[in-house]
């Protein structure tokens, strides 16, 4: 295809920039839409998926719970991180964590 630059007019001369633009990204979002396939596949054959690695570590499961509420056993506690409020209160009445075991 040979288009000669140099008999078309500025109107034209812009509507065609904007449809080499427009083609540009175009090509651009195919070629990003190829290279994510071909790295999701990648990454499946060796047993991840993408997310994971950019994200730079696996999916953590959740640790179970090993200290239930004694009124109410949906209140639970791993054992990890800052101790629920009921826990605290248990401590400072003279309770200990095993009393709260599971």
């Amino acid at each position: 295809m040979s288009i000669d630059l140099d008999k078309m007019s500025r109107q034209e001369l812009e509507a065609l920039r904007k449809d080499v633009d427009k083609a540009l990204e175009s090509l651009d979002a195919r070629r990003k839409a190829d290279a994510r396939k071909a790295a999701e596949n990648a990454a499946k054959e060796h047993g991840f998926n993408l997310d994971e690695l950019l994200s730079g570590e696996k999916k953590k499961q959740k640790s179970a719970a090993k200290y239930a509420h004694p009124e109410n056993p949906k209140k639970t506690w791993t054992g990890r991180g800052r101790q629920p409020a009921w826990i605290k209160e248990g401590l400072a009445s003279g309770k200990s964590l095993e009393d709260f075991a599971i």
